[in-house]
């Protein structure tokens, strides 16, 4: 087909690196929350002031610094507590120079998408692929002057990443702007000086392997006793030896404990980190770890007993079960969820949709489920939908990288592997060949359901139509045989099918001529016909 793009290779999506659970710190008596409360604020304070540090640093940050840095640190806190400030302002540093080259990469392609439209004729109509000219005189005129913008801050942002310059904000951006809107975020002033204070604490601490219980500074023993080594400034409130202070709240993992138990029993490495949620007034303690990389199967095995195709769309998953031929098995299935309200509730409604499909994967036995590798980031510019903001908003409001993390760590947990294929034409090529062949009174097809289909037979190696043309008669034993479906082993693969035998009340025999013929007795049964014919296990082989 012309100007179709080279698809990608389907591949198993690599596993999980790392674990991450939570519990709530119950039962903290009031000097406990001020011991809390006083060591995030001294070590956030030093955690500010050494991100201020590398940020200084730029392009010209190396192992010295690093170790200047970490001596100054080491004299105002514990000797560990220095190694956990420095690798997290590291972490921060990268992610923002992370953001500012896609920062950058954005500008440019709007940049691009602007020239290519005020180049063309007033008018001129656009294509599936290129967008088309400005209607009128005055929206090329407002998008002339969007174009000198947006080339200005391209060219202030490729100075700050040519000279490492980075914009951090601890504590977020957002919650810093809200402090100028706080009758919208519905805030008190003292609210919001609450939940800035606790987002810029640092009360985190990362494992050590060899050490009691995986780690020194925050250490948690099996029966969930919570201990903090204390900073050399506030070693005077400590209530036990070698300035360590214990709370009397105790810590009880539900999910993964007896995981968790078998680490720190063992002394292997477990990082901590303990915060408060000031809406709810609660502490909580996060317990993390890094596994053993899960070795991914490979794509034959995954294909051997079927594939689960899945759609991604702004509502819901659509699923479809698909044999190892590529045939579809039942009917679609529909896991449906909400992407409105808090970012909490989000989640809790993606998680509560991935549980069910990876169940239903479970039950009907099959070892892997077929995803889109989507990436919305080149579709989301003003630029090239700038009319269409509810599609624009419909494709930002997918949490695609999200979703593939928790499916990729959901199912992993199942035994059940995730493979990714090419996004491209899945919708239509599913639209046009599967979804009115399946569509029966008893069966609705929607365009998402085929889509599902489409993606699961690219997810086991076969082309997205039903089947394929026919070899010439000449060349029929070297062009192959005419199914997609079908194996060498199968009979009948390269014949015709036989004639319908049966036909509508009052329609046509199969000859196409109608014969004139007396009416059989109503006592006399018909002689069964010689001829029968059996449809093969393949679904799709018309």
């Amino acid at each position: 087909m012309d100007g179709v793009r080279k698809l990608a290779v389907p591949f198993v999506a690599p596993g999980p690196c790392g674990v991450a659970i939570r519990d709530r710190l119950k039962h903290l008596t009031p000097q406990d929350e001020r011991v809390l409360r006083a060591v995030g604020a001294h070590q956030g304070a030093l955690a500010s002031r050494d991100l201020k540090a590398r940020c200084a640093d730029g392009l010209e940050h190396g192992a010295q610094t690093w170790a200047a840095r970490k001596r100054d640190l080491t004299g105002v806190s514990s000797s560990r507590i220095p190694g956990t400030i420095t690798k997290a302002t590291h972490d921060q540093w990268a992610l923002a120079r992370r953001c500012q080259a896609a920062h950058i990469q954005k500008l440019a392609a709007g940049i691009e998408m602007l020239r290519h439209r005020l180049s063309l004729p007033l008018g001129e109509k656009g294509t599936k692929r290129a967008a088309g000219g400005y209607r009128s005189k005055s929206e090329w005129f407002r998008k002339s002057r969007r174009l000198a913008a947006l080339e200005d801050r391209h060219t202030a942002a490729v100075a700050d990443w040519q000279a490492g310059r980075v914009r951090v904000v601890r504590g977020g951006k957002r919650l810093l702007n809200t402090r100028h809107h706080l009758t919208e975020a519905r805030l008190t002033k003292d609210e919001w000086r609450q939940r800035w204070e606790a987002e810029r604490w640092f009360l985190a601490a990362d494992g050590e392997s060899g050490k009691r219980f995986g780690n020194e500074t925050i250490r948690v023993t099996p029966d969930g006793e919570v201990s903090v080594k204390l900073p050399a400034p506030l070693a005077h409130l400590a209530n036990a030896r070698h300035g360590r202070y214990i709370f009397t709240g105790r810590i009880a993992f539900a999910h993964r404990g007896a995981e968790w138990a078998d680490r720190i029993e063992a002394n292997r490495a477990v990082a901590y980190r303990i915060h408060l949620d000031t809406k709810r007034d609660r502490w909580y303690l996060t317990a993390s770890w890094q596994r053993p990389a899960i070795r991914t199967i490979p794509l034959e095995t995954a294909r051997a007993r079927g594939m689960i195709g899945v759609d991604t769309n702004a509502d819901h998953f659509a699923a479809y079960h698909l044999d190892r031929r590529g045939n579809p098995i039942g009917g679609p299935r529909r896991f449906f969820y909400g992407l409105s309200g808090t970012a909490d509730h989000r989640d809790a409604q993606i998680r509560h949709a991935l549980t069910r499909l990876i169940n239903w994967a479970r039950r009907v036995g099959v070892a892997a489920i077929g995803i889109e590798d989507l990436d919305f980031t080149p579709e989301k510019t003003r630029e090239k939908h700038g009319r269409r903001k509810r599609f624009r908003q419909l494709i930002s409001g997918m949490p695609t990288a999200k979703l593939k993390a928790r499916l990729v760590s959901m199912a992993a947990e199942h035994g059940l592997s995730i493979v990714a294929v090419d996004p491209a034409y899945t919708s239509m090529w599913g639209a046009q060949h599967w979804q009115r062949p399946l569509t029966t009174p008893h069966r609705k097809m929607s365009r998402h359901d085929a889509a599902g289909i489409a993606i699961g037979r690219r997810a086991l190696g076969h082309p997205v139509r039903r089947r394929t043309a026919p070899p010439p008669h000449d060349r029929s034993d070297r062009a192959g045989h005419r199914t997609a479906q079908a194996e060498p082993g199968n009979r009948g693969r390269e014949g015709t099918r036989p004639p319908t035998t049966d036909r509508p009340p009052g329609g046509p025999p199969p000859s196409g001529k109608r014969k004139r013929a007396t009416s059989a007795s109503k006592t006399v049964r018909d002689a069964p016909s010689t001829h029968r014919w059996v449809q093969d296990s393949l679904m799709c082989t018309g």
